[in-house]
């Protein structure tokens, strides 16, 4: 018994408690120590290692999720803790009379033959290890081998995040064999416990839910095939679907920016004489948007494109912009009616002096033709002044046209041409548009009061239809 004492104590300081070399001598000193009851193991003497048990060997994957670790959206990685079996059928290695399984040394699986097992998108894996490592080794009387590995887990998942935070992503997790074809090595999906993931009748699923995130793990039982190297090798396909808890990004980011947009609209009750309270809204309610943008913005994963949510900031942060343009158009209006004001005031000035001046008019051709008596006043007693020719031009224009409130200032220009006819409509009707806006009465803001909930209702609907199809068919495929 010392003796196998101190070969075993040879074999763990030629280890060095990580890996051992493939001595069978050891390796069964180690199996005889296991087994108090001195049953060695013993392989068959024709027995290789190098040979699979037979042609189109099934190999059946388990996968135990215990726990989602975290999920790193920049590098695009998901870290688990799982248990990982591995079985097959060995019929060229037996059990001993009158026992169910033997538990092997994790050291003897490198002399009997084990799959090649690759995992496509594995970033690391460490096993885990409390006084010694999570793996074991077993064999059972119908000649199947399992392999048992506790471990975390590293996987690359390529992640599109365009319609972040609608985004659902869906990462693939490939099992198979770098070395064996299909026609030598096949891998399915094995019938476990529901805590396991495995393929029984029907696809089961295994659901976590993090902070952010709702994990969900679905076994594919369809039969995947991957080319590469020297033909064709079978896979079993294990998804992870990653869809976020959308509670918490209407609260932060949805529901604010909707009530910026909604308080703007105060701004068109508020009178446009009233400049500083008008402006504090509009400007205050604009930085703010733009704030939320560049946080969003900061905090959210990296996207060839814009992302959902910064179409959405970016289309309030225009609404409100908009209304502060209509504010700008209000003032231009505002001044510019002032000014007509002014000028038509001169005008009836000048209007009332013409008119008042028309009765006593007399005409040239009448003043010739009649004849006057020296000392003597003309007829009907009334002085009849002369005017002069600046009188004559205003009595002409304001004779041929009224003031109007919302008439332009210029006349149009005479129509010479086409082109000359329509910049003058084009003009006469800019001109009445500007005093539309600037009328005293808040006409453009009660049109805008009306027009802006309308455009921003549209929009709503047209967003949140667009991107949840988006994701309907991200999730689904085309159909």
């Amino acid at each position: 018994m010392w003796t196998l004492l101190l070969h075993l104590l040879a074999l763990l300081a030629l280890g060095g408690g990580a890996t051992f070399s493939p001595n069978k001598e050891l390796l069964e000193c180690a199996s005889q120590i296991l087994y108090m009851d001195q049953h060695t193991y013993q392989i068959p003497t024709n027995y290789s290692r190098n040979i699979p048990p037979g042609k189109n060997t099934t190999v059946y994957i388990g996968l135990g999720i215990n726990r989602v670790s975290g999920v790193d959206e920049n590098k695009e990685e998901i870290t688990l803790d799982v248990f990982l079996q591995v079985s097959w059928q060995e019929h060229r290695l037996h059990v001993p009379h009158g026992r169910p399984f033997i538990d092997l040394p994790w050291e003897f699986r490198q002399l009997i033959w084990t799959p090649d097992l690759y995992i496509w998108q594995l970033q690391t894996m460490r096993i885990l290890s409390v006084l010694q490592e999570m793996a074991s080794l077993r064999l059972y009387s119908n000649g199947t081998v399992s392999v048992s590995i506790g471990a975390t887990i590293t996987i690359k998942c390529e992640m599109d995040f365009v319609l972040y935070p609608l985004d659902v992503q869906n990462c693939a997790i490939d099992f198979s064999s770098y070395k064996y074809t299909k026609q030598d090595v096949r891998f399915e999906w094995r019938d476990v416990d529901h805590m396991w993931m495995g393929l029984g009748m029907v696809p089961q699923q295994l659901e976590f839910r993090l902070p952010k995130y709702v994990v969900t793990f679905v076994t594919d039982k369809s039969n995947h095939i991957r080319n590469f190297g020297e033909g064709e090798h079978s896979e079993a396909r294990l998804q992870i679907i990653l869809s976020r808890e959308l509670r918490g990004y209407l609260l932060e980011s949805y529901l604010p920016s909707s009530l910026f947009v909604i308080i703007s609209w105060g701004s068109f009750c508020v009178i446009p004489e009233i400049v500083p309270g008008r402006m504090v809204l509009l400007v205050t309610t604009l930085l703010s948007l733009v704030t939320m943008f560049d946080t969003v913005s900061t905090n959210s994963p990296d996207a060839l494109e814009l992302k959902c949510i910064e179409v959405w900031l970016i289309s309030c942060t225009i609404f409100v912009f908009l209304a502060l343009m209509e504010y700008f158009v209000v003032l231009f209006g505002i001044r510019y009616d002032k000014s007509w004001c002014e000028r038509r005031q001169e005008l009836r000035r000048v209007a009332s002096a013409v008119q008042l001046a028309q009765p006593l008019h007399i005409n040239h051709s009448q003043r010739l033709s009649t004849p006057t008596i020296t000392g003597t006043p003309p007829q009907g007693g009334v002085f009849a002044p002369q005017l002069t020719s600046e009188d004559e031009g205003m009595k002409q224009q304001f004779s041929h046209s009224t003031i109007q409130r919302d008439s332009p200032i210029l006349e149009p220009l005479p129509r010479d041409g086409e082109a000359r006819s329509f910049i003058a409509q084009v003009a006469s009707k800019v001109d009445k548009g500007i005093m539309f806006c600037g009328a005293q009465h808040g006409a453009l803001d009660r049109y805008a009061l009306m027009v802006f909930p309308i455009c921003f209702s549209l929009f709503t609907v047209i967003y949140w239809t667009t991107y949840l199809n988006e994701a309907h068919r991200a999730v689904h495929g085309p159909k």
